[in-house]
């Protein structure tokens, strides 16, 4: 419901009546969300990719900035304003961003032109319709700043940069390469984080990467594997490592689906994460409900 909200109160901006307050409430949505179950909270974004990619985008990055913010012990008023940062940083392309999805070719110099120019407009946008909260805005602004200085649209550097800004930028990068495309599959999320620790390594603060890799952990929660013994699952919660997490089985050793999901500790050598599973690999239909009980349908 909060990414159908965000995208009805962005289209209406200038006809709603005080939209900052209709931002933080929805930021605080996502924020009471991710504390009620952070696992559910993640698992919704690999899980849940149905529905309007623009506002799902915004809203899965504010589930991964609130989790990193939440580690490094940021306040609930700091961390309200961070989704809100999140919730509105594309502000300027969301309709255009739909349509941008679903090109199979290049950009063309107007569409390369509105993705530059994006943050500055999301600002002007947000200023427009009263909003005035300088952190909030300096995060948007910036989040598409690289720490080489190779960013946008002010070609900031390192410690020019917010940290806020940097974590929207870092959870921007995830949830962007773990979402489907109509010209090309998702990458599995655990290549996601491999991809953003390699081949970002001079464009995003490093030690950020390694907090989002902790918390995230090498098979993020809602990846689906093969274990060790032939069973295919669902990572649900962290493990005792980085590398181990807990995993709800769905189908069997011989490929038979079970009448109910089976946790394993991925740290038993049986039942050790053996491959990542592209979400078309798995031919069986299952809900959220299943896996997390009563927490998930909320």
């Amino acid at each position: 419901q909060v990414r159908n909200d965000v995208r009805t109160l962005s289209y209406n901006l200038s006809s709603v009546e005080n939209p900052r307050e209709k931002f933080l409430t929805l930021a605080k949505y996502v924020l009471f969300a991710t504390r009620i179950d952070t696992d559910v909270a993640l698992g919704c974004i690999l899980l849940h990719q149905e529905g309007n990619y623009s506002s799902r985008h915004c809203v899965d990055t504010a589930v991964v900035a609130i989790v990193i913010g939440k580690a490094l012990k940021k306040s609930e008023d700091e961390l309200i304003l961070l989704a809100a940062a999140c919730l509105t940083m594309n502000l300027s392309m969301l309709r255009q961003q739909e349509r941008l999805q679903e090109k199979s070719e290049g950009l063309n110099a107007e569409e390369q032109e509105l993705i530059f120019r994006h943050p500055q407009d999301s600002v002007q946008q947000l200023m427009q319709a009263g909003i005035h909260d300088e952190a909030w805005l300096s995060w948007v602004l910036h989040h598409h700043e690289n720490e080489d200085g190779s960013g946008y649209p002010a070609k900031k550097r390192s410690a020019e940069i917010p940290q806020n800004a940097k974590i929207i930028s870092i959870a921007d990068r995830y949830c962007a390469r773990v979402c489907a495309r109509s010209y090309r599959k998702s990458l599995l999320p655990n290549a996601a984080l491999r991809d953003i620790l390699i081949g970002g390594k001079n464009t995003v603060d490093m030690m950020l990467v390694t907090l989002f890799i902790r918390e995230l952990g090498t098979y993020p929660i809602g990846t689906f594997v093969r274990l060790e013994d032939g069973a295919i699952g669902v990572v649900t919660s962290k493990g005792a490592t980085t590398t181990t997490p807990y995993v709800h089985c769905l189908l069997g050793p011989r490929g038979v689906p079970l009448a109910a999901p089976i946790k394993r500790d991925t740290q038993k050598p049986l039942h050790a994460i053996r491959e990542v599973l592209h979400r078309d690999q798995i031919a069986m239909r299952f809900s959220m409900r299943q896996l997390w009980g009563d927490v998930a349908a909320q």
